[in-house]
């Protein structure tokens, strides 16, 4: 098992720069994520680590030792990438032996480990198929079980499921995890999809633009987003950011949006007259008779069945509310809603950064 440290890592192609000085530390045995869109530099963060990049500066640690300039097949990692990557020549038990093999491994070592592997996902049934013989689940299947067989002291995964259909992918989502912690192995996981980040992460690290914008575990990422670009990238649906400014009278606080006026604790740290951004998840408000409450229009009604989803324009700002219960709606009638005062988030709207309660 082994700690990944990340210290003060660039990585630059040529003349652009795309990591810039990233610090990050993976404890022994975590299962941390990766996460943030496209081009934000995950991928490249995560072959760094593999040692298949180059750093330009920086040092990466693994298990107390600098792997900048040792090998990747070096440095004791195992890593599953997007497309599988199997011998189509080769059978299940071949793909999964091939690395032991080159190794020159004893053929009944071999033999117990691929079949131990192979019982763990699920595969000793399918060890003399061909790849082209499997769905795409079994397929990622082998795939994590050649790297398994290697007994790595870290895992990585490079957006393993983003090629597989949405039932199928929320069933390997589990089976990761629950593998990861069977195994105890470190693993850094690579994805786009902040649902996959929030599912299977101990620790999440939030990415743009080659830069981290916050650590921390899902629900401490989910509650406490530290600027607006994580409030509106971690959760779906995605959280309603209202530009306004601070206003203050007598013991009431509130921002004036184009919404109309949203109300916030007192004790919020920042100036009457700051321009700030008003955050509210969709699942934070309650229908209201409150003459504080926002009015709005329903644009469209998304029922699915555990939850009703709505589209709503109050004024000139779209927001989306979510009741978490079967209610009826009608398409164009006026709703009055409710932030709730406690789950409300507010931002500076020059810095991005999250303004504090005292």
């Amino acid at each position: 098992m082994a700690t990944v440290s990340i210290q003060k890592v660039r990585k630059s192609f040529g003349p652009s720069e795309v990591i810039h000085g990233i610090d990050i530390e993976v404890p022994d045995r975590v299962f941390a994520v990766l996460v943030g869109p496209s081009g934000c530099g995950k991928s490249t963060l995560l072959r760094l680590i593999a040692g298949l990049d180059d750093i330009t500066g920086g040092t990466i640690t693994i298990d107390g030792k600098v792997v900048n300039d040792v090998l990747a097949k070096d440095r004791d990692i195992a890593m599953v990438f997007q497309n599988y990557a199997l011998y189509p020549h080769m059978t299940v038990y071949d793909n999964m032996a091939f690395q032991m093999k080159i190794k020159r491994r004893p053929r009944n070592e071999i033999d117990v480990k691929v079949r131990e592997v192979a019982e763990t996902l699920g595969l000793l049934p399918f060890l003399g198929n061909f790849p082209r013989q499997l769905s795409g689940g079994q397929r990622q299947r082998v795939a994590m079980g050649r790297a398994l067989v290697r007994q790595p002291r870290v895992f990585l995964f490079d957006e393993p499921l983003s090629n597989i259909d949405a039932n199928l992918r929320a069933q390997l989502r589990t089976e990761i995890r629950s593998l990861q912690l069977k195994l105890c192995i470190t693993t850094i996981y690579v994805t786009h999809d902040q649902l996959e980040a929030m599912t299977m992460g101990d620790m999440i690290v939030v990415m743009r633009d080659g830069v981290v914008e916050q650590i921390g575990t899902p629900l401490e990422v989910f509650d406490r987003p530290a600027n607006v670009f994580v409030a509106g990238f971690i959760g779906s649906p995605t959280m309603n950011l209202l530009e306004g400014t601070l206003c203050r009278a007598g013991n009431r606080t509130w921002v004036e949006s184009s919404a109309g006026n949203l109300y916030l604790p007192a004790n919020v740290l920042a100036s009457t007259g700051t321009k700030v951004v008003y955050g509210v998840r969709p699942t934070a408000f309650a229908c209201s008779d409150d003459p504080t409450a926002l009015k709005a229009r329903i644009d469209n009604i998304e029922p699915t069945g555990e939850l009703t989803q709505l589209n709503v324009t109050a004024r000139k700002e779209r927001m989306v509310v979510v009741f978490h219960d079967r209610r009826h709606f009608e398409r164009g009638a006026e709703i009055t809603l409710l932030p709730v005062e406690s789950l409300v988030h507010l931002f500076d709207a020059g810095s991005g950064n999250r303004i504090e309660y005292s």
